[in-house]
């Protein structure tokens, strides 16, 4: 394999993976998706709360999960159980992960990029959408053959407890994440991470385009 095919490979896949981690932060903190939920699922009435009590504890708990924030969740009135908290732990400690990659990938892939587009290499644009488009048709296919097998493997593989099945009895803060919202979060990120990708291969195309109509 020839050393610019690598090269394109290395820096498309950085590529991919900036596209995939701006495409996770970009729909975990897009609020209009809960709100669609909580309003598709009557989530007032499951919980016997009101919407804008709802909407606290899912922005107590969004901001959590921020990279900057440090202090300890607590939901302005649920209660939590310890099992909970530790659950919700290693959940923040997955996003500080994913958004640390967000800042590692631009910081490196952009500079990259802009390099390389400025040396006229462009083989790399073309990778990341076939990244994508490989990563995305898995994830559909899966997702749509047995969503609930899905959902289940994913969190026997990530956690290694049962703290993630909750009790609604002791963290009553389950009623308010219906399963629905993680399909339609996960559906989000394919998307984004698709439109993204193409981007890149109309960028691909346009760039070489001129490329050969200079010469």
């Amino acid at each position: 394999m020839k050393f610019s095919t690598l090269r394109d490979l290395g820096t498309g896949f950085l590529g991919f993976l900036f596209c995939l981690s701006l495409s996770v932060v970009l729909i975990l903190n897009f609020r209009p998706l809960y709100v669609y939920e909580m309003k598709s699922e009557n989530l007032a009435s499951v919980s016997s709360m009101t919407e804008e009590e709802i909407l606290e504890e899912y922005d107590a708990l969004i901001r959590y999960n921020s990279l900057f924030y440090r202090g300890e969740l607590t939901f302005p009135s649920l209660p939590m159980s310890e099992e909970g908290r530790i659950h919700f732990e290693e959940v923040k400690g997955i996003f500080d992960g994913i958004q640390i990659l967000l800042i590692l990938s631009a910081l490196t892939f952009l500079p990259l990029a802009v390099f390389r587009i400025w040396k006229k290499q462009f083989g790399f644009l073309r990778v990341i959408p076939g990244i994508s488009a490989i990563v995305a048709l898995l994830a559909f296919l899966v997702t749509f053959l047995d969503w609930d097998a899905l959902f289940t493997a994913f969190h026997q593989l990530i956690f290694r407890n049962n703290y993630w099945l909750f009790d609604p009895a002791t963290d009553p803060v389950i009623d308010l994440l219906p399963d629905s919202y993680f399909l339609h979060c996960l559906i989000g990120i394919v998307g984004l991470l698709v439109f993204f990708s193409l981007l890149f291969g109309l960028a691909y195309h346009f760039l070489k385009k001129k490329a050969q109509a200079n010469r």
